[in-house]
């Protein structure tokens, strides 16, 4: 039986989230320490440990068929190959940074400036969609000292929390774009491996829609009912049940996160009592 091969960053916090969402969806991998290639045990799935600035050749070229990849990587290196999930975790920015004492203030003050950066490709598109002529300086890894050490005025990198710039003694003056992790595809994956593509990213999908929901249950007074009810859509309709006292009626139905508390603001203004709330740990729709 053909097996799916899929690459994930060799270490880091990438390579971390992406194992813990394949073990989410029910993959089981044998891996041991240091090894660059490995399986599961429970589906036609091996995994290549690759360096992130790898991946895209390799997909490109069919050693692998899937990828959990930065979306800024596939930018900078790999902009022809699809994605076909968002996946909602490492997310960062690719910034341009100055020196704290740096008068620069926009991306106009680096006009003519050296700027050093891992990510060539994506600043010098982003330098000519905005008229700035400035020079590069490629840099593979601490791009942060290079202001410090005079190779360069600017930096333009990836950034999580900040720390790093702060450490660093730079700030950030242009967010060129913002990234997460992606599923990518391998323009060669065979039919017979599209297949087995399907299944993970319905599983994905199911995980993620989960992780972004939350289940509610509340007690509502039957006088109040169709108020609540129009607070709470669900993913059809939310699911009415009668309580013992016959003048109340236990509803459960389901929350998107980034609504959450404007709902539950909203549910109890309307007369729910005992809101109790659940997480998701997966959702089929």
């Amino acid at each position: 039986m053909s097996k799916l091969k899929i690459a994930v960053q060799k270490s880091g916090r990438l390579n971390e989230e992406s194992m813990q969402i394949l073990k989410n969806i029910g993959i089981s991998i044998d891996n041991g320490k240091d090894q660059l290639k490995a399986s599961a045990r429970n589906f036609p799935l091996e995994v290549f440990y690759l360096r992130n600035g790898d991946i895209p050749p390799y997909l490109r070229d069919g050693v692998v068929e899937i990828a959990i990849i930065g979306e800024n990587v596939l930018i900078e290196k790999g902009e022809d190959l699809p994605i076909v999930e968002r996946l909602g975790f490492s997310k960062c920015k690719v910034s341009i940074a100055v020196p704290k004492s740096s008068k620069a203030k926009s991306l106009k003050d680096l006009q003519g400036k050296r700027i050093a950066t891992s990510y060539p490709n994506t600043v010098n598109q982003f330098l000519v969609k905005n008229d700035i002529t400035a020079d590069l300086h490629v840099i593979n890894g601490s791009v942060e000292i290079a202001p410090n050490i005079g190779l360069a005025d600017a930096i333009c990198d990836i950034v999580s929390s900040g720390s790093t710039l702060f450490k660093n003694g730079l700030k950030e003056i242009e967010v060129l774009l913002n990234s997460e992790a992606v599923l990518a595809v391998s323009p060669l994956i065979t039919n017979e491996n599209k297949a087995l593509l399907e299944k993970i990213q319905f599983r994905m999908q199911a995980v993620l829609k989960g992780q972004n929901s939350k289940y509610v249950l509340l007690n509502a007074p039957n006088d109040k009912l169709a108020q609540i009810i129009k607070l709470l859509p669900g993913m059809k309709s939310p699911t009415v049940l009668p309580l013992a006292n016959n003048n109340w009626s236990s509803v459960h139905s389901v929350i998107n996160e980034n609504e959450f508390w404007e709902v539950i603001d909203a549910l109890k203004a309307a007369g729910a009592q005992g809101i109790l709330v659940c997480p998701i740990e997966k959702m089929v729709v």
